[in-house]
């Protein structure tokens, strides 16, 4: 998000639902290596929490690790015992989003209306992330962005890949979440390799064009 390792980083984060820490280490080496540094590691994952020490222990000077699907203030506790510098949600939880604030990490909670958008605001979030992007589409999004305070940025999160990048852009958001695009169980190492350069090829394409 925007600690240091990852200031001018790509808005991307790469969701790394059901990695498990046996493939954690190389997986996340080719993702930073393709130029992703926002490794999100849901807490739904096989051995998550170990997933994320082992991640945070190879390339953490230069990316920032966090988890997803966490859903309560102990959970929050979990990941920063373990070296998280983040927290996603797929819901907005004042208490999880309070959580994360008192431990010193980014707050991204999973928000779909103008009231959530403005109660994770309140509240302290740091990123909203409109989840699931898909069903909502950039026209609601638009909708929404025209209200929401200009300081939160917006991350479109589910069902979106390099082809809605500039759909999704152009609606006002910021960055995206990215799962399948990039990595899902059973994946080579070599084929996530190659899905994550794919996937910065589009951003930054998107980014010479002034999006």
């Amino acid at each position: 998000m925007t600690s240091s390792p990852t200031d001018h980083a790509r808005n991307i984060i790469a969701i790394l639902r059901g990695i498990t820490p046996d493939e954690a280490e190389a997986v996340v080496e080719v993702i930073v290596a393709a130029g992703i540094t926002q490794i999100e590691v849901p807490l739904n994952s096989p051995e998550a929490l170990k997933s994320i020490s082992l991640m945070k222990a190879k390339v953490g000077h230069k990316a920032s690790i966090g988890a997803g699907t966490v859903l309560t203030a102990d959970d929050v506790q979990a990941v920063r015992s373990v070296g998280g510098e983040f927290i996603v949600s797929p819901n907005m939880d004042k208490e999880v989003i309070l959580a994360t604030k008192r431990a010193g990490m980014m707050s991204c909670p999973g928000v779909f209306t103008p009231t959530e958008c403005f109660e994770a605001v309140k509240h302290g979030a740091d990123i909203l992330k409109i989840f699931p992007a898909f069903i909502m589409g950039p026209a609601g999004i638009k909708a929404m962005n025209a209200v929401l305070p200009k300081d939160k940025p917006v991350y479109a999160v589910g069902g979106v890949g390099a082809k809605d990048f500039a759909d999704y852009a152009a609606a006002g958001c910021a960055g995206f979440g990215l799962g399948a695009n990039i990595y899902k169980p059973g994946d080579t190492v070599a084929e996530v390799a190659a899905n994550a350069q794919e996937m910065v090829a589009a951003y930054d394409a998107l980014q010479e064009r002034g999006a």
